[in-house]
Formats: C-alpha cells, structure tokens, sequence
C-alpha cells in the first residue's frame, strides 16, 4: 500500500449481491487500482446501510479492496422476518466473508458497526487482521433509551445537512419494529465485556463534537483493548465516515501501514 495521504476516487461503488443461507446479502464494493490491496470491510450504524459509507470508500479506495455491507435486515439487503441480534449478524457477516473468499479483513464500523464488529472478533475463526471503532456505542455510563435519544438528537447540528434524509430514507426502508428491537439488543449489548477480549490492533475514533461517544467513554474504550489506540477528529460528528471521510482516511491509512 502506498501513499500517507489518501486521493478521494471519483469511482462509484458496483452492488454485489451474495445469498448468505436465505438471504440476499448487498454490498458496495469499491476496488483498489492495484494488484493485492488489503481489504477492509464497512460496518454500518442502526437503522443505516452502507449508502452513508460510500464517501469514506471512496478515500478509501485507492489504497484498499473496501467491502461495504447492507447488514441483513437493512439497505438493499434481504429482511428476515425477526429482527436480528447482534451475534446473529456477526455470524452472518462471517458467513458472506466465506461466500466471498475473504480470508482476513480490517474492519471498520460506526456506532452500532461496533458492537457488530466486537461480536466478530471474539466469534471463531478469528479473521480480523485490525480493527477501527468509529463512535464505538452503547456508552456503559448511558445504557437508557432517554440518555440515548437526547444524544441522538445533540449530534444533528454537528453532521452535514444531506445526512438526515438518507438516514430517514433507511429507517424507513429498515421499517420501525426492525429498528426498535435492533436497537433493544443494542441497548442489552455490554460491549466493555467483549473488548478486553479483541486481541488485534484496534484504533478507536472520537469526533470532537460527538454527543452520543463522551471523551470520557472513548478513552474507557481504548483503555480496554488490548491494543488499543484513541484518535479524536476535532469538530466532527458521530458519523465521522460522513461528516470528515478525508480525515478518517488519513488515520485508517496510516493505522493500517503501521
């Protein structure tokens, strides 16, 4: 891999379709112009797809094979009946990886993506070469669904305007019971008990401005790792994949060359 500095790609990403069991897993997938790219995948927030991650890939792309994924239930991809908990979707995020032949990846997820994430990594065979918590949630000093949504609505002001109707046309799509009971096992989800568990290099990633992920939370979450490592993007958001994909990418790429 080379460069420090990543060039947004004008590339947009193609839809990959993979059926994983009974259902039709979509992904965006942007590819490295080079032969032998290392892969990293893009775990999504609650109640999102992969749509939101499509200005990170494009940072991305010219260095890495990205791999984006609509977990099941949500986006483009199929909905089961019953909403999925999270070591469901782990496991099935572990199946698609085999449908695809990816062997080992650097995964990156936002908020809810991490608790999907730290389920993957605890979950045999171990195929996460690294990790990147971005706005790793559910903060353990604010496990309420109160503090919770008044956090949610703190961070409108602190993310780009074009957010809010992509994240409106997903909850929808998503359909309002889906999201409520994913949010439910967000909330029962003790991710603190999982981390000291993630044996790879993980990078932790604060925005500045991010209500929902407190400093004090960031660092609690870093402090767990084993290897773990806190960046801060001053004056972003909770979606720093959104809101600052060139500053994201800069410390994902320099992380990933270490």
């Amino acid at each position: 891999m080379r460069g420090a500095i990543p060039i947004e790609s004008n590339q947009l990403p193609s839809s990959v379709w993979t059926r994983v069991e009974s259902t039709e897993i979509h992904a965006r997938v942007l590819r490295c112009p080079e032969r032998q790219c290392p892969v990293i995948m893009l775990v999504h927030g609650l109640g999102l797809s992969s749509r939101y991650m499509v200005p990170l890939a494009q940072h991305l792309s010219p260095f890495f094979d990205v791999y984006a994924p609509d977990l099941p239930g949500f986006g483009k991809s199929g909905k089961p009946s019953d909403a999925l908990d999270i070591a469901q979707l782990a496991a099935g995020l572990l199946a698609w990886m085999d449908q695809l032949g990816l062997t080992r990846v650097i995964a990156l997820g936002n908020s809810f993506g991490c608790q999907v994430i730290a389920e993957m990594a605890i979950l045999p065979p171990h195929r996460l070469e690294q990790s990147i918590l971005v706005g790793p949630t559910i903060d353990a000093h604010a496990r309420t669904t109160l503090r919770q949504g008044g956090r949610l609505l703190s961070d409108i002001p602190w993310e780009p305007l074009s957010l809010l109707p992509l994240n409106i046309r997903d909850y929808l799509a998503c359909r309002p019971a889906r999201l409520w009971q994913t949010y439910r096992f967000a909330l029962e989800d003790a991710i603190e008990e999982k981390l000291p568990h993630m044996s790879m290099p993980t990078l932790v990633v604060r925005g500045g401005r991010d209500p929902i992920v407190s400093q004090r939370w960031a660092e609690e979450v870093a402090a767990l790792l084993p290897a773990g490592t806190l960046a801060v993007v001053p004056g972003a958001g909770h979606a720093v994949n959104y809101n600052s994909p060139a500053e994201l990418a800069r410390l994902v790429t320099a992380f990933a060359n270490r």
